[in-house]
């Protein structure tokens, strides 16, 4: 496989592969030997970008793959990957974020990964890692001290950039408001049917990058469906391009310009996945995707209750879903 391109992650000049390989599998932490193995056969294959989170239960896997790697030679050092991981819930509180990133590097057996993400703008009672979380330790999230203590993994250079993940316009504008160090990035549910115009634009503007998840709607997962990969929009253009939808899928989010999450454990389908970089939309694909109906895949249910800090789906997002 050619090497993947890179685009800037942020403004000093570090770069993000375009193509991530994720690493929720859900139920998470089911086969550890499974997860490995995978991770090392994408490594083989060209991917270089390796998206984890606490939440997860991958980053233990996740770093015995990297030691596999360097021991087969298949990469020379430890800096030719680029590792994101998240800061859960349960750790989005100011005193808890340094000792979560602490634990997070010991499991991947690292010094400092490439991105650490603010996994929702939600805290949840320190504890557990869970997904649905119990509702009633939902807690008003101290936005502000969290991402000081953000920062702060930053400046002792455990993480080389910092971001978020599933923020509004609303909730990042809160954020620059106070931010010493600007996101480098959020992370969000985007594909053709939920093309996140507003946020990609909003973000653009502030010099926030984007990376994509659920580019073909995560189906079989808690946050999925299969709305994406049964759109008959998708497979008219796939039958007629005679490509498979998920490339269809993953070319339109790297034509928008932003870093995309792919994930398949599937031997031939995550060689599929990289295979989208000598070939184009046609602008009339491009025009018939625009007009795709948009419905968002994961609404965030989990997080909302009467009695918690987000009362709707309204407060979550904002008003922009």
């Amino acid at each position: 496989m050619g090497n993947i391109p890179e685009i800037p992650v942020d403004s000093t000049g570090k770069t993000i592969p375009v193509i991530g390989f994720g690493t929720a599998e859900y139920p998470f932490g089911a086969s550890f030997e499974t997860l490995r193995d995978s991770l090392l056969h994408a490594i083989k294959l060209g991917y270089r970008h390796f998206d984890s989170a606490a939440l997860y239960q991958s980053e233990q896997p996740l770093g015995e793959a990297i030691d596999d790697a360097l021991g087969l030679g298949l990469i020379k050092s430890r800096d030719e990957l680029f590792i994101t991981s998240k800061l859960w819930c349960s750790d989005a509180h100011h005193d808890c974020v340094l000792p979560a990133i602490q634990k997070t590097l010991k499991n991947l057996k690292l010094e400092y990964i490439d991105l650490y993400l603010l996994h929702w703008p939600v805290s949840v009672k320190p504890g557990e890692y869970e997904l649905p979380v119990k509702k009633k330790e939902l807690l008003p999230i101290d936005i502000k001290s969290v991402w000081e203590a953000m920062e702060e993994c930053q400046k002792l250079g455990l993480a080389k950039s910092i971001g978020v993940s599933n923020f509004s316009c609303k909730k990042l504008e809160t954020l620059l408001a106070t931010a010493k160090i600007p996101p480098a990035v959020n992370q969000v549910e985007m594909n053709p049917l939920w093309q996140q115009k507003k946020l990609r634009e909003f973000c653009e503007n502030k010099g926030i990058r984007i990376t994509a998840y659920s580019p073909l709607g995560a189906k079989g997962t808690l946050w999925g469906t299969n709305w994406v990969l049964e759109c008959e929009v998708l497979k008219q253009i796939a039958e007629a391009t005679g490509k498979t939808i998920a490339q269809i899928c993953i070319r339109w989010v790297y034509e928008q310009g932003v870093s995309v999450l792919v994930k398949s454990f599937n031997k031939d389908r995550m060689k599929e996945n990289l295979d989208i970089f000598d070939w184009k939309l046609s602008p009339e694909d491009l025009e018939k995707i625009s007009q795709i109906p948009q419905r968002k895949g994961f609404l965030g249910l989990e997080f909302i209750s009467e009695e918690g800090p987000y009362k709707s789906l309204s407060e979550l997002w904002d008003g922009e879903i």
